[in-house]
């Protein structure tokens, strides 16, 4: 017997408009949704694909009343493909994201940043090709 790594969920007050800033960061798109719940990925998930192997996971964001009030216990890493560390740090600023000091130190090669609803992820270094 095996179990696999589908779906990762993320509480939230807004549902749509987290979906849409993580849609950007990602390049991902919305694949399904209803009321208080918007399931995004870069794949539409099929039993059959699932039980083929592991697939990339989707994110399911749901709503709930309560806000965020501790630094989370799990967050995402992101790697930039086509631009600097640095660069993405600038689009994602642009995109209602902000910088975060979670205690970290200035000589980290990472950015520790927070979503619009303020969810803690870090801007590894790119995976850019090297001119």
């Amino acid at each position: 017997m095996t179990s696999r790594f589908t779906d990762l969920v993320v509480d939230c007050h807004e549902p749509e408009r987290l979906a849409a800033f993580w849609c950007e960061v990602l390049d991902f798109k919305v694949i399904d949704r209803s009321e208080g719940k918007v399931e995004i990925g870069s794949w539409v998930p099929t039993v059959e694909d699932v039980r083929a192997g592991q697939m990339p996971p989707t994110l399911v964001f749901i709503q709930v009343p309560e806000g965020k009030t501790v630094k989370n216990r799990l967050h995402l890493d992101v790697s930039p493909i086509d631009g600097s560390t640095q660069d993405e740090v600038t689009r994602l600023l642009g995109l209602g994201a902000s910088t975060m000091d979670v205690g970290q130190g200035p000589d980290r090669n990472w950015v520790v940043m927070a979503d619009p609803e303020g969810n803690e992820f870090d801007v590894l270094r790119s995976l850019a090709p090297q001119t």
